[in-house]
């Protein structure tokens, strides 16, 4: 039986890989943890905490490899068991050489980050992407053979920025491909002004934490505020800034459904998160550090949930071609809902 490795990393990311094997049960499905052969960077991650605000180690790792225990799934980390015919990848930031043999196709999982000096630096010396220390070239380094892009927007961004136009196809992004059906939910509270953080300074980024807590105070006017925190944030704290910051009866989840809160929020404000696309798709006031307009022509493909089938055509497809890898063309038979515009998606639900 033909085998397939699919290389995880968040929670998210994971998801998304298990969905995608879901749909391919006539082969032998097998995870990773996103990995490195560097001697260097392997030392890093076994001796020192410094990479642990990365989904190369710490709770990342360990949380992504728990999901994988819990359902069940065969986990190979480094690629060391086997030999594969295809690798599914969420992030082509770090690519071993020896993996670079095999095909290789890479799946969006959600936004990339804003580009700053040290990305530009990095992209104009062709340096390793992964120097950047944040996303900004995740889907721009042309590394893998196939490109599976969350929207059309985002597929015209990875080819600006450095992926080639052939090897990118609008698949649509298995966990934001069908962001209506969060409407319909049970969540407590409605009608507030809802703050999605993010784990910037966990992954060795600068936040000043009171001053985007004072600016949603701002933007609420008195309004009933809903904090829902990054899984990864250091939540003591943050619950502690919160506490001092925003006025009493200030609502504060560490967990629960994300996209349920904000189905039922009357605004929504973000900080560098691709729950954004949420508010967006339904219909939110939203604010975010990115340019929001341009985030509404990046929004991910609405196509009632069938982002991971797509993808998995794809792999599919990909398996049984015989020729060179760029002989094979991602967009030869894919038929994909075309993109709909989110308000009137909207409209159309509520009919």
């Amino acid at each position: 039986m033909q085998k397939i490795l699919f290389i995880t990393g968040s929670i998210n990311q994971t998801s998304q890989m298990h969905q995608i094997a879901a749909q391919l049960p006539e082969f032998d499905c097998w995870f990773s943890q996103i990995f490195t052969d560097s001697p260097f960077v392997k030392f890093l991650i076994k001796h020192t905490s410094l990479l642990n605000g990365t989904i190369l180690a710490g709770q990342f790792k360990a949380n992504s490899e728990k999901y994988l225990a819990q359902h069940g799934l065969q986990m190979d980390y480094g690629a060391r068991l086997n030999n594969y015919d295809l690798v599914v990848y969420c992030s082509d930031l770090v690519v071993p050489a020896r993996m670079q043999k095999h095909k290789t196709i890479w799946v969006q999982e959600g936004m990339t980050d804003r580009f700053t000096l040290l990305g530009k630096i990095v992209k104009a010396l062709k340096l390793p992407a992964a120097l950047c220390g944040n996303t900004a070239l995740n889907g721009s380094t042309n590394q893998c053979d196939v490109y599976c892009a969350a929207s059309k927007g985002y597929s015209e961004y990875f080819t600006t920025n450095g992926t080639e136009e052939r090897k990118i196809v609008v698949t649509g992004m298995p966990n934001y491909d069908n962001l209506i059906r969060f409407s319909d939910n049970d969540f407590p509270h409605s009608d507030y002004v809802m703050v999605a953080t993010t784990d910037m300074r966990e992954t060795f980024r600068y936040e000043n934490r009171p001053a985007f807590i004072k600016e949603a105070v701002a933007i609420a006017k008195g309004r009933q505020l809903l904090f829902k925190l990054h899984p990864n944030e250091n939540m003591e704290r943050a619950k502690k800034e919160i506490a001092r910051y925003a006025p009493p009866g200030t609502l504060v989840y560490t967990s629960g459904n994300t996209n349920e809160m904000i189905a039922n929020c009357c605004e929504l404000i973000t900080q560098y998160s691709t729950v954004v696309y949420t508010g967006i798709v339904l219909g939110k006031k939203v604010h975010s550090w990115f340019n929001v307009d341009e985030l509404r022509r990046l929004a991910p493909l609405q196509n009632e949930g069938t982002s991971a089938e797509n993808i998995a055509d794809i792999c599919r497809r990909y398996m049984v071609h015989e020729g060179s890898k760029e002989d094979f063309d991602p967009n030869i038979t894919l038929d994909i809902v075309e993109e709909e515009d989110p308000a009137e998606m909207l409209e159309l639900a509520e009919v």
